[in-house]
């Protein structure tokens, strides 16, 4: 579903036109007749009348537990969510999801705490959880401390911690690695595998898709 008309290019975001709550249902009710909804993932909700519609779309349609990324800026530091916006994710939608999946700077504004080791990730994936989450994702591209050697993940599902550690890979130009990360998850639960192994493989077809285009 779209829920916002983005204007830019590869050097940044120049404006948008925002969908509405009734126009985010009617692109939705259609499937919901047609198809049986396997996996749910959401990206950019720039607003909070959005949040509460996809929240409300999930209750109502008893959809599965979605896997949320919470987009908030763009690579080139557009805004992407309103405060309000913010608010009503962390209220409305967290609790629901399966997975949340943040970044850093993500997890950072999400929990108040500062991340600049892998120990404040764990500290940062428990605070996450503690709204609610049932699972945390904190992705660690941001992490300084880690570069060049190795890029390291944090996965806490439900206080299980597993740890995910892969080649960390400089490729400035790339956009929508998360995007893409988040939506692998949700197609792999989607076909019924375990949340541990659904991370796995969307690191690897992720990891795969950038050293393609950076070959």
């Amino acid at each position: 579903m779209l829920t916002s008309i983005t204007f830019q290019n590869t050097l940044g975001v120049f404006g948008a036109v925002h969908q509405s709550g009734a126009t985010v249902r009617s692109q939705v009710e259609p499937l919901l007749r047609e198809l049986n909804i396997t996996a749910v993932k959401t990206g950019m909700l720039p607003t909070a009348e959005i949040v509460v519609e996809v929240a409300r779309l999930v209750r109502e349609a008893d959809l599965p537990a979605p896997v949320v990324d919470p987009v908030m800026s763009s690579t080139s530091g557009a805004k992407l969510i309103s405060d309000d916006a913010f608010l009503a994710l962390k209220s409305e939608l967290l609790p629901l999801a399966r997975l949340v999946t943040p970044n850093i700077p993500e997890a950072e504004r999400l929990t108040g705490l500062r991340i600049d080791s892998t120990d404040g990730m764990h500290r940062a994936a428990q605070a996450v959880r503690e709204l609610g989450v049932r699972a945390v994702l904190i992705k660690g591209g941001h992490l300084k401390e880690q570069k060049p050697a190795e890029a390291v993940d944090i996965l806490d599902n439900e206080g299980k911690v597993t740890v995910f550690r892969g080649e960390w890979i400089d490729l400035a130009q790339a956009r929508g690695t998360g995007c893409t990360l988040s939506a692998a998850i949700a197609a792999c639960l989607g076909k019924g595998m375990s949340l541990d192994d659904s991370v796995r493989a969307a690191k690897e077809y992720v990891t795969a898709a950038i050293n393609k285009t950076k070959a």
